[in-house]
């Protein structure tokens, strides 16, 4: 039988805590254990932990990524608006597997990669990019539309967004010319895509070596994995 992974979840509380600590419950095959939860105010942890998991704000990424540091273990986040100082540390770390993306869904990931091929293909087309998210996303543009903005060498203040209910996640990029109009969406559904993401990309980390890893060196190996 295979060794559990044991979780240290921080942002348990929050809307993406709260999915991936569900998922686990409901996926014993997985032999993933939520050990613990931290919040802030939390300096102690007594309870053994594999990989620490964090979604919640830039602060608790911070000292979530201190405390991987302090006993040695990875580190997996997905909060969005870090400070750029703190994105340099995670990108020039040697001594512990650390992972990143403000999206942690493979097929956000495609269909980023689809509307750099697309706007490649579509050169001196007028490129736009509009994005929807519940309303209480603290951050606007989000990290995904920034990410596809940067990928369609679109200047992020020309990013448009729009707050509504609990919309999870929708992004249209769209390409323009005189004569036609194309346009690419990516809307998400169900929050679980993303839970589901960080259960798999969790146990393929705690395998990895030391450094600073993204959506891409995993998508790589779930290509891989999938011409086995």
């Amino acid at each position: 039988m295979k060794k559990q992974i044991r979780i240290l979840l921080n942002g348990a509380n929050g809307k993406m805590g709260q999915a991936i600590a569900r998922l686990i419950s409901e996926n014993p095959q997985k032999n993933l254990v939520v050990s613990a939860t931290r919040s802030a105010a939390q300096t102690d942890i007594q309870n053994p932990f594999d990989i620490v998991v964090d979604f919640s704000t830039p602060i608790g990424a911070q000292e979530a990524f201190l405390l991987a540091k302090k006993h040695k273990k990875p580190f997996l986040t997905g909060t969005t608006n870090l400070p750029e100082v703190f994105l340099f540390q995670l990108q020039s770390e040697e001594k512990i597997p650390v992972f990143f993306a403000p999206n942690v869904s493979l097929s956000v990931y495609f269909f980023t990669e689809l509307i750099k091929q697309a706007c490649k293909m579509y050169k001196g087309y007028q490129k736009a990019l509009h994005e929807i998210h519940h309303v209480h996303k603290k951050d606007a543009p989000s990290g995904t539309a920034k990410r596809i903005a940067a990928e369609m060498e679109l200047p992020t203040e020309q990013v448009t967004y729009e707050r509504i209910g609990e919309t999870v996640g929708t992004h249209s990029a769209t390409l323009t010319s005189n004569l036609d109009e194309i346009t690419l969406t990516h809307k998400a559904t169900n929050r679980d895509l993303f839970a589901a993401s960080v259960l798999d990309i969790a146990a393929w980390l705690v395998k990895r070596p030391s450094g600073f890893y993204t959506m891409s060196d995993f998508a790589k190996f779930k290509l891989k994995e999938k011409q086995k």
